[in-house]
């Protein structure tokens, strides 16, 4: 059997309707809808459903949508009390992926693997999602949970609940792109799992944990928080500069930099570029902003790297107020319209997911040495 490429580089493992991406020309689309295009026009309840059903929502599919995560946004009270005693100090992804799996137990089409219930079931972990991050987030620092305000969009929500205080239009816009931009990326290690997950018919909570815990991973959601310590941890541009560069002599590879798909510039990063530096103008961040394009600049220089989406949004969100352990969390809220969407094609055309591996062990055949004969 011919060897794959190492960490399946390279191998197609199923169709899909939902991404495109081209590495080579820096293309991003979702259902045909180039990335730019939905970032400069589209909200993220558009892009969710877009993602969910292959075309954008007309008006009174849109207000239904908006309607339907309004009403699905309280948490079970069960999920609630836990967020309120898990262990101080707790890990917010270990949280995120426990409260996830809790919202299977008290749903009671949880067992229903019927297309219908599927797609309920995607609306409240679209919803259910947010209310998990801001909740834990405000109950660990002494404070009380906010109800969530149905005249907002979903953006502006999280921010509000998140903060208790509401975002201006500028805020809301810039974390809403950064939501679309981050909704789906293909068969992502994270989307992977939860397609393996799918595909053996087990229900959709198990597949968005199996999501949760592939992204909990450092090497695939956690990249934006070790970009901002890099920042913080730097005095000026130039001392950034040099940190990059003295860390590539070193053999040190730096975080935000590279992709396993892209060969040009990240079309996401494009847009975060230019909203971390809007933003940190707004919030008298600019000092983030011109140490992070002088990153990029020497890592472009010096190893021919460019950003990827980590990079700049590790800026725009520190610049949003929001905390730097809720920066992987936040991922999962923007990419669950993908990880459902992609579940939700798995089990429409569903077939056992099960790949071959390449062995590379000591040959067939071994002689059998009796226990009291070995050394």
């Amino acid at each position: 059997m011919p060897a794959a490429g190492a960490g399946l580089e390279g191998v197609v493992a199923t169709t899909s309707k939902i991404c495109f991406i081209d590495g080579n020309r820096g293309i991003l689309s979702y259902f045909g809808y180039s990335i730019h295009t939905l970032a400069e026009n589209a909200s993220f309840e558009e892009v969710i459903y877009l993602l969910w059903n292959g075309k954008l929502p007309n008006r009174r599919e849109l207000s239904e949508l908006k309607s339907s995560l309004v009403a699905e946004r309280d948490l079970p009270h069960e999920v609630t009390a836990f967020l309120r005693n898990v262990p101080k100090g707790s890990p917010p992804m270990d949280v995120l992926r426990t409260a996830v799996s809790m919202l299977s137990l008290h749903d009671a089409l949880a067992g229903d693997n019927s297309e219908r219930a599927n797609v309920q079931k995607a609306v409240k972990l679209m919803a259910r999602v947010a209310t998990i991050v801001t909740s834990f987030d405000r109950l660990r620092n002494g404070k009380e949970v906010i109800p969530g305000d149905p005249g907002l969009g979903y953006a502006a929500n999280f921010l509000a609940t998140l903060s208790g205080k509401k975002p201006d239009d500028v805020m809301e816009r810039v974390f809403d792109v950064a939501l679309i931009l981050h909704a789906d990326h293909e068969l992502n290690a994270s989307t992977f799992a939860a397609r393996v997950t799918a595909a053996t018919l087990s229900d959709i909570y198990s597949a968005i944990t199996s999501a949760i815990g592939a992204l909990k991973g450092p090497l695939h959601g956690g990249a934006n928080e070790n970009v901002i310590r890099m920042l913080l941890s730097t005095k000026s541009p130039a001392d950034a500069a040099e940190k990059a560069k003295n860390d590539l002599d070193k053999k040190v590879k730096i975080a935000g930099f590279g992709h396993r798909v892209y060969r040009v510039l990240d079309p996401r990063a494009i847009h975060l570029k230019r909203m971390s530096e809007e933003l940190g103008k707004r919030t008298g961040h600019t000092d983030l902003y011109e140490k992070s394009a002088r990153v990029e600049q020497t890592v472009h220089d010096l190893k021919n790297l460019n950003a990827n989406v980590d990079f700049y949004s590790a800026s725009t969100y520190y610049s949003l107020g929001i905390p730097v352990d809720l920066f992987t969390p936040i991922f999962a809220v923007s990419r669950m319209a993908g990880w459902t969407a992609h579940t939700l094609e798995q089990y429409r055309n569903n077939r056992l997911i099960r790949p071959r591996a390449d062995y590379t062990g000591v040959p067939d055949g071994q002689k059998w040495t009796p226990l009291e004969e070995r050394s």
